[in-house]
């Protein structure tokens, strides 16, 4: 006679991630210093849109006068500090294990390569954005010391998604066979 298995009624288990390897220290600082290189750039935006001429003589300053052009650089200066902010997810916690409070995936591992590829496109992007900013700013000190720093952004994102992958790679097949 066959029985049926009984099963549990109680809520799924979920996957425990595999034990995490802590980042580099170098990586760390790193990721940090991204978030503040943007930030310098995104105030002095900021200061332009309230009508400060920002370095600019008043015959060179053209303020923004529009809500569009205002809305822009408001938006802007937020992405651009928000994309910086994300790359602190490759060496905290919630860059392996997504945090509990985001609905539907939240506690789930972080598949490693979801991470590294959008990492990687933008540490490429960032390089060639900002690759010319050394000519660009000549005759242009004000700007130039604003936005020089942001030359770093993407050989740093490179640096930082490099050492997140090494340390991640071995965590593939525990996220991917999870039950």
């Amino acid at each position: 006679m066959r029985t049926r298995k009984e099963r549990p009624t109680g809520p799924a288990p979920t996957p425990t991630p595999a034990p995490s390897i802590p980042p580099h220290r170098w990586a760390v600082r790193a990721a940090q210093l991204i978030t503040l290189l943007a930030l310098p750039t995104g105030l002095w935006r900021l200061a332009m849109v309230c009508g400060f001429p920002s370095g600019y003589t008043e015959a060179g300053f053209v303020p923004f006068d529009t809500p569009g052009s205002k809305l822009w650089m408001l938006t802007l200066s937020v992405a651009c500090e928000l994309l910086a902010l994300l790359s602190l997810g490759l060496v905290r916690p919630w860059g392996e294990t997504v945090p509990r409070w985001i609905p539907v995936i939240g506690g789930r591992p972080v598949r490693p390569l979801a991470a590294v590829v959008p990492a990687a496109a933008g540490a490429l992007a960032l390089t060639a954005i900002w690759a010319a900013m050394p000519l660009w700013c000549t005759g242009r000190l004000l700007v130039g010391l604003i936005y020089q720093p942001l030359v770093l952004w993407g050989p740093l994102l490179g640096a930082v998604t490099v050492s997140y992958y090494r340390r991640t790679k071995g965590s593939r097949t525990a996220h991917t066979n999870t039950p």
